[in-house]
């Protein structure tokens, strides 16, 4: 049996111009929603969420990955085994909450599923988003894409950000969660291989159409 290695840490640390960045965004004085986009493993939920603390109140963190399919509708159409793609999400849906995001009704609380890594489903209604937040922080990997499923959700966003990694360091991370979740070495190494890496090729070929790139 193969024995748990220990999950490499991506920093949580904001870099200086990215903050500068968000506070820019904050100084419009309106609501604005800030997309950071990078392949699984690069650290966009840690950057977002570590963005998010910096700016206090102000900010919260919408990510993508609440945007999962089920796994039973996985299963049902046949692509449990490429959960992750772009075609295993809800990107209407997505779509639809960025909208509602944008221009919320005074006094409105709008609510955003998160993504439970441990039960692999989403969980509806789990993120408040008051009216009064001025800066959304999505994250995921498709919102680059130019494609007819997800080529609306650039257009909803204030600004973009690709988040660029060392590839070893990325696939790292990725070894250690997928084992951390319960995968041999050898089914993570697979899924690495068949999923992952066609996924990280759609999204690096998406990667000009951001605003700003962060290396961290």
């Amino acid at each position: 049996m193969s024995k748990p290695i220990p999950t490499p840490s991506p920093t949580a640390a904001v870099p200086p111009q990215a903050l500068e960045r968000a506070q820019r965004l904050l100084a419009r004085g309106t609501r604005c929603i800030l997309g950071i986009a990078a392949p699984p493993g690069a650290g966009k939920s840690t950057l977002a969420e570590a963005l998010a603390r910096a700016l206090g109140a102000q900010a919260q963190v919408v990510p993508m990955d609440g945007f999962h399919l089920a796994n039973s509708e996985l299963q049902r159409l046949g692509r449990a085994q490429r959960k992750g793609a772009a075609d295993t999400f809800d990107a209407a849906g997505y779509c639809h909450l960025l909208q509602r995001l944008r221009n919320p009704s005074p006094g409105e609380t709008v609510y955003a599923p998160s993504y439970l890594r441990g039960l692999e489903e989403a969980v509806a209604g789990a993120i408040a988003v008051p009216d009064s937040t001025q800066l959304v922080i999505t994250e995921g990997n498709y919102l680059l894409l130019d494609d007819p499923q997800w080529a609306s959700v650039r257009g909803l966003l204030d600004e973009t950000w690709y988040l660029d990694v060392d590839e070893t360091l990325r696939n790292q991370r990725l070894l250690a969660r997928h084992m951390q979740f319960g995968r041999s070495r050898e089914d993570a190494l697979a899924w690495i291989d068949s999923t992952d890496a066609p996924n990280t090729r759609r999204i690096a070929a998406s990667r000009a159409r951001a605003d700003w790139v962060v290396g961290v």
